[in-house]
């Protein structure tokens, strides 16, 4: 019983000494950490992209900064600025009602600020479900993904590059078609990248079943293979699930995922069995020392659960909440609460 105490103690110790930081009036928060380990983070507020960063690991974050404005921006229900760091660039996505997608770039080594650029879809309006993710590599290349309604107005999966010797992005192309025409029109994919390798999670619809699936490239995105479902269940739903899930390359160079089915949320590596980590919603996955973290919520209260080790860890109340590993196998948490962004490390 006293070994039991001492136990409970320590972890309410280590969980009440994390660093906790000033809220940021806000919404749909992003975290990103560039080459040189600078931390940036990113939110909405109405049609306002904000930036603020932190130097020391997440102990301290600057006064935010103005990123830049889109009118009638989406903001909400996984809507809401992008954000991926490399090692001379930050790169910043936000869309409109319309369906354009505005970005805005940050030199890490110039006092200009954030440049507005224009717009990553080639197609204009093709993006009003406002729905993309982005990720980078540590050599200054950018990678996207969104639904797109360009082809007879159904939603599906569509893919772009920017490289440092372009000042565009790459030609948009299909990376995903459903053979039923449309994706699941109410989920967020994910993109992540290892060196050349770039992976794509996003929620399919096939004979009315809404599971998530994997494509992947080699080559940068040049082209990706044939797209691969995972877990072994399916969910038959004719509603809007609203989770796209996580998606992460780990520091072993494999891919885990986390998603929702039925009110259940799973982790799974590709052509591996789906586990069934708990019950939830929004989750998030994340790479930490060697084993994945992920992030959920439950009936409005947050948790993160170490896949490695099932330690599982209320966060507290809100919604939406991602984490970054960190150095000393330290994590920094950022969240939205009654619009208002919060973070913490522990």
């Amino acid at each position: 019983m006293r070994n039991l105490f001492a136990l409970l103690l320590l972890c309410f110790i280590s969980w009440n000494t994390a660093t906790a930081q000033t809220s940021f009036q806000g919404r749909q928060p992003q975290v990103a950490k560039d080459a040189a380990g600078v931390l940036r983070l990113v939110y909405g507020r109405m049609d306002s992209i904000f930036c603020t960063t932190s130097t020391d690991a997440g102990k301290a974050f600057s006064k935010p900064v103005l990123v830049g404005i889109v009118p009638d921006m989406h903001l909400g229900m996984a809507r809401g600025p992008q954000l991926a760091s490399s090692v001379n660039y930050s790169l910043v996505t936000a869309i409109d009602k319309k369906g354009d997608i505005h970005y805005f770039t940050l030199n890490h080594r110039s006092r200009q600020g954030w440049k507005v650029m224009g717009f990553l879809n080639d197609q204009r309006s093709s993006a009003p479900e406002g729905l993309m993710h982005i990720a980078s590599d540590m050599q200054d290349h950018f990678y996207a993904v969104w639904l797109d309604t360009r082809i007879a107005k159904n939603n599906n999966i569509y893919f772009s590059s920017l490289t440092p010797k372009s000042n565009k992005w790459s030609r948009n192309r299909l990376a995903y078609q459903s053979p039923d025409g449309h994706v699941c029109e109410c989920c967020r994919p994910s993109i992540a990248v290892d060196g050349g390798r770039v992976a794509i999670m996003f929620r399919n619809w096939l004979m009315g079943s809404r599971d998530l699936y994997l494509v992947r490239s080699d080559n940068k995105g040049i082209t990706f293979g044939a797209a691969q479902k995972l877990g072994t269940g399916t969910w038959k739903l004719n509603a809007c699930p609203m989770d796209g899930g996580g998606l992460t390359f780990n520091t072993d160079h494999s891919i885990s995922t986390s998603w929702k089915r039925q009110g259940k949320l799973f982790y799974a590596k590709p052509d591996n069995d789906e586990v069934e980590i708990g019950t939830g919603r929004d989750c998030s996955i994340s790479s930490l020392g060697g084993q994945s973290v992920v992030s959920f919520s439950e009936n409005g209260n947050l948790k993160i659960k170490y896949i490695g080790t099932n330690k599982v860890i209320d966060i507290g109340k809100g919604s939406y909440l991602k984490t970054m590993g960190l150095p000393k196998n330290k994590l920094l948490l950022v969240w939205e609460d009654a619009e208002q962004v919060k973070s913490k490390t522990f």
